[in-house]
């Protein structure tokens, strides 16, 4: 029974060590960061503009960053390779369509 729970709690590790989105607050700008290693072309919407999309620009071969003035909560979404992309994000929020945004909270 330890084995099976000792390779359960590995397999958890594991994954949350694969973090694929975060957020870094620095100099009055948020940055927000997503790893997707077979991405081509990475978009991103933010309600701070009306959700247009802006290109993200690529970081290295796996991150992607798009970075917004800090001001406060705001919804965003990713598209990557002409797909809208939710990533795994602390916080979502219901869209005006049935469907779901992530959501930026500052950091207190």
């Amino acid at each position: 029974m330890s084995r099976l729970l000792l390779s359960l709690l590995s397999a958890v590790l594991f994954v949350a060590g694969c973090a694929t989105h975060y957020s870094r607050e620095e100099n009055g700008l948020v940055h927000l960061y997503l790893k997707d290693d077979g991405a081509r072309e990475v978009r991103f919407a933010s309600s701070r503009d009306g959700f247009v999309l802006h290109p993200a620009a690529k970081e290295d071969a796996k991150t992607w960053k798009a970075t917004v003035p800090k001001g406060g909560e705001f919804q965003y979404f990713y598209v990557v390779d002409g797909r809208v992309r939710l990533p795994d994000c602390p916080y979502r929020e219901e869209d005006d369509f049935g469907s779901h945004n992530c959501l930026y909270k500052p950091e207190p």
